[in-house]
């Protein structure tokens, strides 16, 4: 058996590998995050794959469906709406019980391509020989702890943050920071990367709030902030 961790555009779709491309075809079923935002990156490619949604909302009751598809045809790739599947999304549990239920009998392939955290870290200007990665950033519950987390690392940490929690997020940070801190912390924070409106905001914590206030917040972003 032989489960496909195929990544995807995270936006232009022409960021598609040809080696992805190949797999989606040949596959007999397409695990999706949402079957009609993958319709159109499938649809440009001419590939008519059937496709089955999985997403973070799945029952356990649908990962024990999707296995036995697998065992059944020997062949499936899982999708993510934009990026690499498993990280920061359910792809890793569905390679999880995979790994468990089928053990060696399952070769797990990961079909390598865009990722948001990659694709920003490579032109943050920031190092990133290490680097921490926190993904979404929680509601409330334990945020304060997360961003003291962030404060205090003395590595570049990058995480996930939603058009709705950008400013808020960032405005919290600001007022955590020791005195005087804030002005020499870079950061850069990527909106809506490799699609249209891809904006690169770049400065310390005061100058992106200001450049965001300015600016039409919608979209998805992704924040990496130097260590300390």
């Amino acid at each position: 058996m032989k489960l496909y961790i195929v990544a995807t555009p995270l936006g232009n779709l022409k960021d598609i590998t040809l080696r992805a491309l190949e797999v989606l075809k040949s596959v007999p079923l397409i695990a999706c995050e949402d079957t009609r935002v993958s319709s159109k990156l499938l649809a440009a490619y001419d590939i008519k794959t059937k496709t089955v949604s999985y997403h973070q909302h799945s029952s356990a009751g649908k990962v024990d469906f999707l296995l036995d598809k697998l065992a059944e045809t020997g062949e499936m790739a899982v999708i993510t709406d934009a990026g690499t599947p498993g990280i920061s999304d359910p792809g890793n549990l569905l390679v999880e019980a995979a790994v468990k239920r089928f053990g060696s009998q399952c070769e797990i392939i990961p079909i390598p391509g865009p990722s948001a955290i990659v694709a920003l870290l490579s032109i943050s200007g920031l190092p990133t020989d290490r680097f921490l990665f926190l993904g979404f950033l929680p509601h409330k519950k334990g945020k304060e702890t997360i961003l003291k987390r962030i404060i205090d690392s003395g590595e570049t940490t990058v995480f996930y943050e939603s058009t709705h929690r950008i400013i808020k997020s960032l405005e919290k940070l600001n007022e955590m920071m020791p005195p005087g801190a804030d002005n020499g912390r870079r950061i850069v924070v990527g909106r809506e990367l490799t699609k249209k409106f891809e904006t690169v905001y770049r400065g310390n914590i005061k100058q992106i709030l200001d450049q965001l206030k300015s600016d039409t917040t919608k979209g998805e972003f992704v924040v990496v902030v130097e260590g300390k």
